[in-house]
């Protein structure tokens, strides 16, 4: 995968100034017919997109309640969320409202017990969701490009596997330690600037911060079972603190400040490197670090001194200490 393809930092750089309600197609007129009445009462799962659906009364949806376990109303003009509903959606297992105008839930999920995954990506919330708690099931929760300014919520959300709140406004990490069930947090494209708060998640496989304001490869400790970390666009003057997080196969630093390679010898299993746009002058320190992990396989160098310096030789260079590369950059290793 490659960096930048993740979820959370694939999304639009959100801005302090922007702090109106306003939405693209915010004066698309909505239509409010029932887009369901060919359905049979019994169907399990109903998908509305992009149908300027503003609206949920003229869908009829308690009609389903005794089979519906998934409903997907992706890019509509949803603004209400219907208590009256949704209380009786109590089979529902995914409820994917992204792209939509929701600033607020209030009690209407209270009884959706059997939820694992709810999307309420790309609305105008600007806090989680406080009753969170009464989602004893969840599994899954996609927060992305909203306008949520501090982590809070998740108390009780002991079931939660993957968190993904990528393109809010989001200073600090904070509010997660009960989520010792977490394996996967994307944070990406906030404006986090330490690392800090993630002790609690010790089953932690995946952590994204790609595109905040952290200098500081710090307080990782914890995360032994760390398999992905991406860390790039961000403000690192070093690489350093991955002492403990030998399982890593991925590690993203690209574009930071960084001056050397040096501290991550004991990363046994990495897969992929990607160190690229740093500041490393040279190629003296790949062998040592990196030329006994056989399980190695990308590295990428590219827009540093040692490879902007020596065009003609880098690459020659890097294939000589690292013979196990099968890709170098862009481009792959010939004969691997």
């Amino acid at each position: 995968m490659l960096p930048g393809a993740q979820g959370d930092d694939a999304h639009a750089e959100d801005s302090d100034e922007d702090d109106g309600d306003g939405v693209e197609g915010e004066n698309e007129k909505e239509e409010d017919g029932d887009f369901l009445s060919d359905f049979p009462d019994d169907t399990p799962e109903l998908e509305l997109l992009h149908s300027r659906i503003g609206s949920l009364a003229n869908l009829h949806l308690t009609r389903f309640a005794g089979h519906l376990r998934r409903l997907c109303l992706r890019q509509n003009l949803v603004s209400h969320l219907d208590s009256k509903v949704f209380h009786q959606l109590t089979l529902l297992e995914e409820l994917d409202l992204y792209d939509n105008k929701i600033k607020t839930v209030g009690d209407a999920l209270d009884k959706l017990r059997k939820l694992t995954v709810l999307d309420l990506s790309f609305n105008l919330l600007r806090a989680v969701p406080d009753r969170l708690e009464h989602l004893s099931s969840l599994d899954t929760i996609y927060f992305v490009q909203n306008k949520i300014s501090k982590i809070t919520g998740f108390n009780h959300s002991v079931t939660l596997r993957s968190l993904e709140l990528g393109g809010n406004r989001i200073r600090k990490i904070e509010g997660l330690d009960a989520l010792v069930n977490l394996e996967e947090l994307w944070l990406g494209k906030n404006k986090i600037t330490k690392l800090e708060g993630l002790s609690n998640l010790r089953k932690l496989k995946i952590l994204s911060l790609q595109s905040n304001r952290i200098t500081k490869l710090e307080n990782l400790d914890d995360l032994t079972e760390l398999d992905q970390l991406y860390l790039s666009h961000n403000g690192l003057e070093r690489l350093e603190g991955l002492g403990h997080n030998t399982k890593l196969t991925t590690l993203d630093v690209g574009s930071n400040f960084i001056p050397a390679i040096e501290n991550i010898a004991q990363l046994v299993n990495l897969e992929e490197l990607w160190m690229n746009g740093n500041k490393i002058p040279d190629l003296h320190s790949l062998d040592t670090q990196l030329g006994h992990i056989k399980t190695l396989r990308t590295l990428y160098l590219e827009a540093n001194p040692c490879q902007t310096s020596d065009r003609a030789g880098y690459r020659r260079k890097v294939m000589l200490a690292l013979s196990q590369l099968t890709q170098i950059d862009a481009t792959y290793v010939r004969g691997s």
